[in-house]
């Protein structure tokens, strides 16, 4: 591994997405331990685009229309279910003393659903991984998946950061109603706007 792949991964991984969103409602809404498992479980998701990735899969979503479509509104349809749970009463991103239960289960597999339905993250790693593989390396696969494991170690550590910062501001949230209003409408809105966003993609 370089430096260049590590600072490069920092980047990516630090740039606001939807495993971003996702974690910091849950760190404001449910508090500290649940945005781990968000991060979690948006970390898990990364591993279904990694292994298409490695086994060529991403190609056929690169030639096929029909298959990239079909994964891709998937996603948006997903997306716009969680801007819509965000803003109903008692939905994902409620905030009030009380933390409301919701399972650990749940919380780790919505965010792992959130990246398996964005095929765009397995054609990211299709062409992000294999440039900083060393032409003379004897087993790329191998080294790419060391590459892969090492991203996803940054995004689990950086989306937790994320939500830590988030579930510290949580009595701040509280005291403020209107400030939670506009929040609950500025993350539905980018989940919304993020679902738009890849409706309207091509690749």
């Amino acid at each position: 591994m370089t430096l260049e792949y590590l600072l490069t991964s920092i980047v990516v991984v630090l740039l606001p997405g939807t495993g971003v969103l996702y974690t910091l409602a849950f760190g404001l809404s449910k508090g500290w331990r649940a945005s781990v498992l968000a991060a979690l479980g948006c970390t898990l998701g990364i591993i279904p685009a990694i292994v298409a990735s490695v086994a060529g899969l991403a190609a056929l979503l690169h030639t096929s229309a029909l298959a990239f479509q079909v994964i891709k509104y998937l996603g948006v349809a997903y997306l716009f279910y969680m801007a819509w749970s965000i803003l109903r009463d008692g939905g994902a991103m409620e905030v009030s003393e009380k933390i409301a239960p919701m399972s650990a289960r749940k919380i780790v597999f919505n965010g792992f659903f959130l990246n398996i339905l964005n095929p765009k993250l397995s054609l990211f790693f299709l062409a992000f991984l294999p440039q900083f593989v060393p032409v003379n390396t004897a087993n790329p696969t191998s080294y790419m998946l060391g590459l892969a494991a090492i991203f996803m170690l940054l995004t689990f550590v950086i989306f937790a950061g994320y939500g830590a910062f988030a579930a510290a501001t949580r009595q701040y949230v509280i005291s403020k109603p209107r400030v939670l209003l506009w929040m609950k409408r500025g993350f539905a809105g980018a989940f919304g706007v993020l679902g738009l966003r890849l409706a309207m993609s091509d690749r």
